[in-house]
């Protein structure tokens, strides 16, 4: 997989004559090559990949031949490489990603290479935002793996087990299907914990009545899923049968109004107003979802304060949660597809309340 020619026409579009990618998964959604220590430079005409010795072999034989494959080391620093391509190919206004460069290396950069960096992570994020068939494949994928994963742990779940037990457990789980590692760091959480919608697992123990919210994904292919169970431990009071079916009738809200051609925040709108008009509207801080492929957060969102324009292909998090501080939480989430006539649901995994 490679993105030059996206990137290429982008460059014509922004008025630039080429984009430096240092950032590892810019680089990967260039080239297709995941490690490099090294960079990207796509220019107008030409595309090159600067790599050390521990990478170059591997490179030349997995990125394709519109892409030059150039070794960097003592003897050829990578910013004189960087130099001459630049030079070979007269470029004159460069962009860089201003957001994922620390300023101090930005500056480091234009000094080295003798010119002006114009900012362009732009380029890159509104890319990004809208996944490629084989982008969503791998997404597909990835979330499969987790989905595997999460019917093995439901399988050991019982009262006693810690909290950390079961984050261990899913972190292997994810890895013996195929994962590449986690995502993010695994949350799972029970009792009262479960009101922190981020709560780190440690040693509190589950018991009988207990909800427990893991929260978790992999990635696979360079590509992160995400999902989130909550399941009940023996029984479940009521109140706690009751604040589940309003956060899953939230999300399935939410769901039916996400597609693309609409701001993030009208999609958010219709999974908070089944919650405020059940009471709980305080308790629920956070968006609908966030956009997610080659980094675990992306944009645009699916959030109150955003009106960005949700492009076809774009793939999103869909999460609304309740959390009752002291007593529980709960958080369901799915990944969306966004089509222009609705989205495509790729998380399989069952969503009634589950009681083990």
């Amino acid at each position: 997989m490679n993105n030059v020619c996206a990137i290429q026409k982008k460059l014509v579009e922004t008025g630039l004559d080429a984009l430096l990618a240092v950032d590892e998964r810019n680089q990967r959604y260039a080239c297709g090559f995941p490690f490099t220590d090294g960079a990207v430079l796509v220019t107008r005409e030409k595309a090159y990949l600067f790599t050390d010795s521990r990478y170059i072999e591997a490179a030349e034989k997995s990125v394709d031949d519109c892409v030059r494959v150039e070794l960097l080391g003592r003897e050829k620093p990578l910013t004189e490489l960087i130099k001459n391509a630049l030079a070979e190919n007269r470029v004159e206004k460069l962009g860089a990603e201003e957001n994922s460069l620390p300023h101090g290396e930005y500056l480091r950069y234009e000094e080295l290479l003798g010119m002006e960096l114009i900012p362009a992570q732009r380029v890159f994020d509104e890319l990004r935002a809208s996944k490629t068939e084989e982008e969503q494949q791998y997404l597909r994928e990835a979330q499969d793996i987790a989905e595997k994963a999460l019917d093995d742990v439901l399988g050991i779940i019982r009262p006693g087990i810690t909290e950390r037990d079961i984050a261990a457990e899913i972190t292997y789980r994810l890895l013996k299907h195929g994962a590449e590692g986690n995502s993010f760091e695994p949350i799972a959480v029970t009792g009262a914990n479960s009101s922190m919608p981020h709560g780190v697992p440690g040693n509190t123990v589950v018991k009988p009545g207990d909800f427990v919210t893991m929260d978790f994904g992999c990635i696979h292919r360079g590509y992160c899923s995400d999902m989130t169970r909550t399941v009940a431990v023996a029984y479940a009071t009521e109140e706690m049968k009751k604040v589940y079916d309003t956060v899953l009738k939230a999300q399935l809200a939410g769901i039916e109004a996400a597609r693309a051609g609409i701001p993030g925040c009208e999609i958010d709108a219709a999974a908070r107003k089944v919650i405020e008009e059940a009471g709980y509207g305080e308790y629920f801080g956070h968006s609908f979802g966030h956009s997610l492929g080659l980094n675990i957060h992306e944009s645009p969102n699916a959030a109150p304060s955003c009106k960005t324009i949700m492009p076809p292909g774009a793939v999103i998090s869909a999460e609304p949660g309740i959390y009752i501080p002291g007593k529980f939480g709960v958080r369901i989430e799915d990944v969306l597809i966004l089509k222009e006539n609705g989205c495509e649901n790729i998380t399989r995994a069952p969503k009634e309340l589950i009681i083990l």
